[in-house]
């Protein structure tokens, strides 16, 4: 291979973000990371501990200069908390408190655990504005429905953040709020003029921006006005036009995971790869289905769309140069130790809310309703047993429940039932009503937004299914 074509295919590698299995680095990361690879995302299942998270990104480093990211955003979507769940509560719970300080310094807090293990990136905060009730994918992510307080916490989260030397990656732009479809699963379609774009999805970017976001991450969503029927992350007109263009933004674009079925089941892979990064995009998100062979398939397509004239060299350079960049700047921090974490606590007692009065706990009887969780959040542990130790915990999936043998079972004793976006769940409304109607002394948990609430004795609202958030409502049911 001759010196040009080694350094093609380390441009065309260093746009890439890789994933892996398990809890070490294999052998094909490292020796990419030698040759120029961008960099890694981090899951679930690449994490045990902070030591061994510690420990595999000191490996990454030795290797090269990666970007190492994951998706922390607290509340639901956590990777350093997947096993037990987040300490902090996410961006509803805050947004419903509305304080902007208590936002930042959650948003710090979560930065120096990151910095405290090697990460440099995180994919957070959401700015996306929670328009739609029935949003799948978004929901508790968001900071709330209304554009200005969005706006606000958003700029207070990547303050937070940078201000602890992680970069922040506001997402999902141009905006996931006002969805009804999973873009894990199909291409959303956000149809406003561009007036509502301006005034509602696009206000909290600009505010990121003006903040000095570092990244800015990519949504795989159609918006006719001006992608047309393209999703946005492969946008040139989304990208270029409007992120570049129109908002001013110079620092790194972000893509979202390419193995979403938005993109995977429309150009494929290797071809949303070539696409994005022509639309505008400097690091692509994998995700954690593709293996090594698709990750050389994608260099390769990188290369030769490069070497057929449909992708510049200049934009390769152009990515380069702003990645380069973001590792300047990850370099002028020094490495910090976690904060001790008592605001996430803090925080999720300050939004948790109570509707009517608990009653004293007798012989509790806790029904957790099952609730399938996103592809986003993944299979992370929720409900409120491990702060009830002298309760029965049952949880049941909605649909096959057995109203009479539950209401049979909580005679003479204290009834909770735990739900999570019960608003977006026929069988669960059903099930929880049918609980409500033969025993209205029982105490509701929603555990996700309280759009829906049923004519209980007392009600409460934790904005979200983090650890914290549980232990804020146990804490109020037992006061």
């Amino acid at each position: 291979m001759s010196q040009s074509d080694r350094g093609l295919r380390r441009l065309a590698a260093g746009t890439l973000l890789v994933a892996f299995q398990g809890t070490t680095a294999p052998p094909w990361v490292l020796r990419e990371l030698e040759h120029g690879l961008g960099g890694v995302t981090l899951f679930g299942f690449n994490v045990a501990d902070p030591g061994q998270v510690l420990d595999l990104t000191t490996a990454l480093r030795s290797a090269g200069e990666p970007v190492i990211s994951l998706d922390e955003e607290g509340g639901d979507v956590t990777r350093l908390a997947y096993h037990v769940g987040s300490p902090y509560p996410g961006n509803a719970a805050l947004g419903a408190v509305d304080d902007v300080e208590l936002t930042r310094r959650v948003y710090r807090a979560i930065g120096s655990e990151l910095a405290a293990c090697g990460i440099n990136l995180d994919m957070a905060p959401s700015a996306d504005v929670n328009s739609e009730a029935d949003n799948p994918v978004i929901g508790t992510r968001s900071f709330g429905p209304e554009p200005g307080l969005v706006a606000r916490h958003t700029v207070a989260a990547v303050e937070g953040l940078q201000s602890v030397r992680v970069a922040a990656c506001v997402k999902h732009f141009p905006g996931h709020g006002a969805t009804r479809v999973d873009s894990h699963l199909a291409v959303p379609v956000v149809d406003v003029g561009m007036d509502v774009l301006r005034e509602r999805e696009l206000a909290p970017f600009r505010a990121a921006i003006g903040a000095g976001a570092k990244s800015v991450m990519t949504a795989h969503v159609a918006v006719p006005v001006v992608t047309g029927d393209t999703p946005a992350t492969l946008s040139g007109a989304a990208l270029t036009g409007l992120l570049r263009g129109e908002l001013g933004y110079d620092g790194v674009v972000v893509t979202d995971a390419l193995d979403m079925h938005a993109i995977t089941r429309s150009v494929g892979l290797a071809g949303g790869a070539v696409m994005s990064i022509a639309a505008g995009s400097d690091l692509l998100c994998l995700g954690p289905l593709p293996t090594y062979d698709d990750v050389q398939g994608i260099i390769d397509a990188v290369v030769a769309a490069v070497r057929e004239g449909r992708l510049p060299l200049e934009r390769l350079e152009e990515a380069a140069g702003r990645v380069a960049a973001l590792r300047s700047w990850f370099g002028e921090g020094e490495r910090i130790a976690a904060e001790q974490n008592v605001i996430g606590l803090h925080a999720a007692r300050r939004a948790v809310r109570l509707t009517g009065r608990a009653k004293p706990l007798v012989e509790p009887l806790v029904i957790e309703v099952d609730t399938p969780p996103t592809i986003a959040v993944g299979d992370v542990p929720w409900g409120v047993g491990p702060w009830l130790p002298e309760a029965e915990i049952v949880r049941v999936k909605p649909a096959a429940a057995d109203a009479p043998a539950l209401l049979a079972k909580a005679v003479d004793r204290s009834l909770v039932v735990v739900v999570k976006d019960a608003h977006r769940h026929h069988e669960s409304r059903e099930l929880v009503s049918a609980l409500v109607a033969a025993r209205p002394d029982t105490t509701v948990i929603e555990m996700g937004l309280p759009v829906w609430q049923p004519d209980t004795a007392a009600y409460i609202a934790t904005y979200g299914a983090a650890r914290a958030n549980a232990q804020a409502a146990v804490e109020l049911l037992t006061a």
